[in-house]
């Protein structure tokens, strides 16, 4: 039996890698209400990193809310290499919730840099568990920052 597919496949998969899962990837994305702005900067101060930032008045939308929600951020993006965090202050109508069902993990490149970036995100914040050695063999150590997110740092060996 001829396998026509493979022929197909060898001159069409330049085109069809996009589509490809491994092209696929999760960012996070935080709601704040009202403090979005001073958050991402924290983060930017923490990470380092590029930060874009868009308010509801620079946009068409703008038009349409209340005088005091112009200055509110409809979109930030905070890019760094592969690192990419996103955040608003649209709210949803019920209002917003923090939970415990979402952390925000941070894999590391260094020993230094886990430890640095350790310190700098619990500032203001809790530090849950201290930075140490695990059974697998990495560092890890996870915190709640001032803005009540929780992070998961990582540094694999």
């Amino acid at each position: 039996m001829r396998n026509w597919f493979s022929p197909l496949s060898y001159l069409i998969s330049p085109f069809l890698e996009f589509m490809t899962p491994d092209n696929m990837q999760i960012n996070s994305y935080l709601t704040f209400a009202g403090n979005c702005r001073e958050a991402m900067n924290f983060y930017r101060s923490c990470l380092g990193g590029d930060l874009m930032i868009q308010t509801i008045g620079e946009t068409p939308l703008g038009k349409e809310m209340p005088k005091e929600m112009k200055d509110r951020i409809l979109h930030a993006t905070l890019t760094r290499n592969k690192l990419v965090l996103m955040a608003s202050d649209m709210v949803p109508d019920g209002g917003l919730k923090r939970g415990n069902g979402v952390s925000l993990s941070l894999e590391c490149s260094s020993e230094d840099e886990i430890r640095i970036m350790y310190e700098k995100l619990a500032e203001g914040g809790k530090k849950d568990h201290p930075i140490e050695n695990t059974f697998w063999g990495a560092l890890f150590g996870d915190l709640t920052d001032r803005f009540g997110n929780h992070w998961l740092l990582h540094f694999e060996r």
